[in-house]
């Protein structure tokens, strides 16, 4: 009977947690309109921090439902999409007339990019390295970026990311990528060699410090790092594409793969790199050149 009772109650963790992420989301609206932004974003971070543990909980102790899913969605749309659009509009944009406009905007959006992620997991003719890109920005780190202008705010005072022009503007690129089709890397997609796994220990201890001795600098970090990994996962997730021999290999064999073609084609990479390029048959034509086995 006790290791039943122990059973349930950690099954209901899983769910306890995402409960208490909603609170925290909720919360942040209270502080915020008591005039204490600070104590607001912390409400955030910790609801995207509970955020990412209810699932890996979930998977861990085996107690995984579809009720849960469906709590976990709806608490991301209070705690990233709803929270933080009246926490920037309370903080910034009260007395702005197109404030309201965006807000509602940044909102909606967040609520239709996890309906597509939603959609997206159960199409089982997606293939199968589509699982290691979001389609989109997640909703944690559009609710980050959103605060963004708010943190540079409490941390540098008043300015032009303080301004009621690049607020709106902000929070209207922030819904674009919300909702965009970009492929972005997630997090648990990623493998660290063995090698490094003491130097990302370091990192991990080094921003644990920074949260508490500079909060909205490392607020501002993280979205300048976040947005500068885009890029780099467009130009993955179009390798692996156009190479559908490594769509079941590991990421660590893809990147031997990668190395590999890399090695293989030397000639191109030197062309790429002095901006030459093999000449087409058209242009050969045209300058009145033939190949070595064409007749006179």
């Amino acid at each position: 009977m006790t290791s039943t009772r122990r059973a349930v109650g950690l099954r209901i963790l899983p769910g306890s947690m995402t409960v208490l992420a909603i609170c925290a989301g909720l919360t942040s609206i209270k502080f915020a309109l008591d005039g204490q932004p600070h104590v607001a974003m912390a409400l955030i971070g910790a609801a995207a921090i509970l955020d990412g543990l209810d699932g890996r909980v979930a998977r861990f102790l085996d107690a995984s439902s579809r009720m849960g899913e469906e709590i976990d969605s709806l608490a991301d749309a209070v705690n990233f999409g709803v929270a933080p659009a009246v926490v920037v509009y309370v903080s910034l944009l009260s007395t702005s007339p197109a404030g309201w406009i965006v807000v509602l905007l940044y909102a909606v959006c967040i609520v239709l990019r996890l309906a597509r992620f939603n959609a997206l997991l159960d199409d089982a003719s997606l293939p199968a390295y589509t699982r290691e890109f979001f389609v989109g920005m997640p909703a944690p780190a559009g609710a980050i970026s959103v605060i963004g202008p708010l943190a540079a705010k409490m941390q540098f005072g008043e300015g032009w990311w303080s301004s009621e022009w690049f607020v709106c503007a902000w929070l209207v690129a922030c819904s674009g990528l919300v909702v965009s089709r970009i492929p972005m890397r997630k997090m648990h997609a990623v493998s660290v060699p063995p090698n490094l796994a003491a130097v990302l220990l370091a990192v991990l201890a080094m921003v644990a410090a920074a949260a508490f001795l500079f909060p909205y600098i490392l607020i501002l970090v993280l979205i300048v790092a976040y947005l500068c990994t885009i890029p780099f996962s467009v130009r993955s997730q179009r390798w692996v594409a156009a190479h559908p021999e490594a769509w079941d290999e590991a990421p660590k064999q893809r990147r031997a793969t990668r190395r590999a073609i890399r090695r293989a084609q030397p000639n191109r990479r030197s062309m790429a790199r002095l901006g030459l390029r093999k000449p087409s048959g058209r242009s050969m034509a045209r300058l009145g050149l033939r190949k070595p086995d064409q007749g006179q």
